[in-house]
């Protein structure tokens, strides 16, 4: 069929079809959607030429350019007739136009082009508007689904274990728990979920980054070698700086197989002895819990804290293994008080109760576990995954490896050349500033390269290796708008022993009342522990990191709070950092050479605290040629 203009009416008979279907079928939908159909569905016809598109034409008389427009109908049954209508051949040219509650009159059926393009414009625009609604919409509800669906998860791997050896506590011994517990909370939740990079791994762009780091890391050996093709006349591959950095590992593997086997032992034999004692056999349950309180401080001191640091300090052990025998001995130390910390209220409860034959002591292959696994808080039991990808293994230890290639031609190339020639000079003022600003690069390196290969790479591997799920050793740290935020995120695995061994167990005892003084004492032993593992890895005294923690940590902290949001202070946070680590990595180096060229023969103890970068250059250096 065709009208007088000699257009078809193929178009009017599916746009009357499509308004009798939609009104049989009678659907409904929420006002966002529907008006978005609506405008989606007017704005393809003004493009495809359906009714109500534009058809355009050239006028013969006056060469503008005009456009006929069939007016929409709307699905409602009044317009059935004219629908109905028009499948007869009634085609008039002249309509009244409807939409958007503006009436608009065409003449012989023809509007301005103009105008029909405002119109599809301001139909895209709204479009686009409540598309954005609805996906904000969206993205809301599948936010608070998700939380809420981790929040059940957590509630479930927390709920007590029906084995022997932890029996479900009622009411009654969950009141009496919370005099020997700190009462605001149950400690750590562990869930079931991946690491941070691995998610962001899978994202193509995300990866290109590490793909950067690697393309870096092939410049760096590949300038190496060439220098020393062209200096030697011969590829050198001799690695001596890893071969000095890691001497003596036999003596670093005997050292940690008795640290091991003593903190597996004493700790758990003590702790087994002390329940057997809190039965109500013994008259003085309260002397034997000093006593035995007493031999377990004891053997932390001696038995995993000087004996270790003898054998580091007399047998002169290079700086990697130092830091292998110190890093392990601190571990140790914090994983047996933690399983003391964990175990004894629940002894003490069953003491008050006596609602089972005997105390809850966990079983060795609990605390064996424990021992291996990449957490500092103990529990009975862990989520666990039901298969180990080996794979995945060897490519994390693969990285690990990698990363101390990375670190060796960092050194070898950006930090060696500088500071042998540096530390010959007079350590000013303007040394000191550009020792500083040209030590970043360096050290921001070391910074990336030790966060990926210890707190991703290693843990992940050993997580894996054990079935350990909860894989949340880091949060994003790199997102920190405050330094507070950092110190929570950076490294979760240390932060939380800090926060609930000696942040919580603080206010427990001081009932709240000393909130400040609970977070210096955590500063404090954060910055006492970590001078201490680089003055005996390093050999001196030189309390850069300590100030660093203490002054500038401190003031950062409650400078930079979490009230502080925006990109701005997320500037601020990286570029505190980047000269943090520019100062520690120029002053600790310029420290190290100043001792190999500067020996004293008899230091006294003002000699010893002193730093002998003050005082040691060219003119008072000692046997130079030696190094």
């Amino acid at each position: 069929m065709t009208s007088k203009g000699g257009e078809t009416l193929d178009q009017s008979d599916g746009a009357a079809l499509l308004i009798m279907s939609s009104v049989i079928q009678g659907r409904r939908c929420s006002s966002a959607v529907c008006q978005t159909e609506g405008l989606l569905t007017e704005e393809g016809r003004l493009r495809t030429g359906q009714p109500g598109a534009l058809k355009m034409e050239r006028a013969d008389d006056d060469g503008v350019l005009r456009a006929r427009c069939r007016t929409p109908q709307t699905p409602t049954s009044p317009d059935l007739d004219s629908s109905f209508s028009s499948l007869d051949g009634d085609s008039n040219p002249e309509r009244h136009q409807q939409g958007n509650g503006v009436s608009h009159v065409t003449s012989n059926g023809k509007i301005e082009v103009e105008h029909v393009i405002s119109k599809k414009l301001q139909l895209k625009r709204k479009a686009e508007h409540l598309k954005s609604d609805l996906m904000h919409q969206f993205d809301s509800h599948v936010n608070d689904f998700m939380d809420s669906l981790i929040e059940e998860s957590s509630s479930l791997e927390s709920a007590p274990l029906p084995a022997s050896f932890s029996p479900p506590l009622s009411d009654k011994e969950r009141s009496k728990l919370r005099y020997f517990r700190p009462p605001h909370g149950e400690g750590k939740q562990f869930v079931s979920r991946r690491s941070l990079l691995d998610e962001l791994f899978e994202v193509n762009h995300i990866r290109t980054i590490y793909h950067m780091f690697i393309a870096l890391l092939i410049l760096f050996i590949l300038s190496t070698l060439v220098l020393d093709f062209i200096d030697e006349g011969r590829l050198v591959l001799h690695f001596d700086l890893l071969v000095y950095a890691f001497g003596q590992l036999p003596l670093v593997v005997c050292t940690w197989i008795c640290m091991f086997l003593s903190v597996l032992m004493v700790p758990y034999s003590l702790f087994h002895l002390w329940s057997q004692t809190q039965s109500g056999s013994h008259r003085h349950p309260g002397l034997c819990s000093v006593l035995f309180g007493s031999v377990f401080l004891l053997f932390q001191a001696l038995g995993v804290g000087f004996l270790p640091t003898y054998v580091v300090l007399t047998h002169s052990l290079p700086p990697a293994s130092c830091f292998i025998v110190i890093l392990e001995q601190v571990r140790l130390m914090m994983k047996a008080h933690s399983f003391v910390r964990e175990n004894v209220p629940r002894v003490l409860t069953w003491a008050k109760e006596k609602n089972s034959p005997g105390p809850v002591v966990p079983q060795v292959s609990q605390y064996l576990y424990f021992l291996f696994a990449p957490t500092l808080v103990y529990r009975d039991k862990y989520p666990r995954n039901p298969v180990i990808r080996w794979s995945y293994v060897a490519s994390k230890f693969l990285q690990v490896l990698g990363c101390l290639f990375y670190a060796y031609y960092v050194f070898v190339r950006l930090c060696i050349p500088q500071f042998r020639s540096s530390s010959l000079q007079l350590f000013d003022l303007r040394a000191m500033v550009l020792c500083v600003f040209n030590s970043i690069l360096p050290g921001v390196l070391v910074l990336f390269l030790g966060f990926f290969a210890f707190l991703h790479c290693w843990l992940n591997a050993f997580a894996e290796m054990l079935c350990f799920a909860d894989r949340m050793f880091y949060k994003d740290w790199w997102n920190s708008t405050s330094f507070a935020n950092y110190y929570r995120t950076w490294n979760v695995v240390v932060h939380d022993w800090l926060y609930y061994y000696v942040y919580r167990d603080i206010l427990w005892m001081s009932r709240k009342r000393f909130r400040p003084a609970a977070m210096l004492f955590v500063f404090t032993v954060s910055a006492v522990v970590h001078e201490y593992i680089l003055a005996i890895c390093f050999g001196f005294f030189y309390p850069v990191l300590f100030c660093l923690f203490m002054c500038f940590g401190m003031m950062f902290n409650f400078i930079l709070h979490d009230r502080r949001k925006g990109p701005i202070w997320n500037v601020i946070m990286w570029t505190s950092l980047f000269l943090g680590q520019g100062v520690i990595i120029c002053l600790y180096s310029q420290e190290w050479y100043a001792q190999q060229y500067c020996p004293l023969k008899e230091p006294s103890f003002l000699e010893l605290v002193k730093p002998r970068s003050w005082s040691c250059h060219r003119g008072v250096m000692l046997d130079t040629d030696q190094l």
